[in-house]
């Protein structure tokens, strides 16, 4: 996904980026083959216990602890599991997407100002930019949980237009989701889907970056 240029298409003056699987590659699986036998029983796990919906009610700002108390209570025979959601969610993070994050120090060096807006909890997040310091590189960020607001909620990317006092038309969005995209593009902003980061690199030529 991609939205159309045209002549009259502003100059990008910021770029703005999503994080997982953007910027770090996160995925629960990646803890889960160590402590789960068989791929069947990881999916079951993070399907039907400690689902998508469930973490993200934790981007959206509820705490850790309460998140992990409450489903401990509802599935008390996988504790140790649901506890490792918290305790162990470095090892969710295989690493850096390093062609995308060398893609954001050329974009830095060119001196292009960076910003981003991510559904990520606080507790993480803070985790996060010690473990990757990339992360810091950011003139602004909006952290879902902060604002208690997710992506693709429009008025996440209100929020954040206000908070830096941008144009969203002179801005590009870089998101893996396409919901995401798609919602950017409806509050104004220049938006690209991410795929991997040779074709990130491709578009943003298209934008003259």
């Amino acid at each position: 996904m991609k939205q159309n240029q045209d002549s009259s298409t502003p100059t990008i003056k910021a770029v703005v980026f999503d994080i997982g699987n953007v910027l770090i590659d996160w995925d629960p699986k990646n803890l889960y083959r160590q402590l789960i036998d068989s791929e069947e029983e990881i999916d079951a796990f993070l399907t039907d216990i400690c689902h998508y919906t469930w973490n993200l009610e934790q981007d959206r700002g509820r705490l850790w602890a309460d998140a992990v108390a409450e489903k401990i209570a509802e599935f008390p025979d996988h504790a140790d599991l649901i506890r490792a959601y918290d305790e162990r969610w470095a090892d969710m993070v295989s690493g850096p997407i390093q062609g995308s994050v060398d893609i954001l120090m050329q974009l830095k060096e060119s001196g292009i100002p960076l910003y981003a807006i991510t559904n990520f909890s606080r507790e993480k997040w803070d985790i996060a930019t010690e473990v990757f310091p990339f992360l810091n590189v950011f003139l602004g960020v909006t952290v879902s949980a902060d604002v208690k607001l997710l992506k693709p909620d429009p008025v996440i990317y209100q929020h954040f237009l206000k908070t830096f006092n941008l144009d969203p038309s002179t801005l590009l969005f870089i998101d893996d989701r396409p919901e995401n995209v798609q919602a950017a593009i409806d509050c104004g902003f220049q938006s690209v889907q991410f795929f991997t980061p040779e074709k990130l690199a491709e578009d943003l030529k298209d934008y003259g970056l």
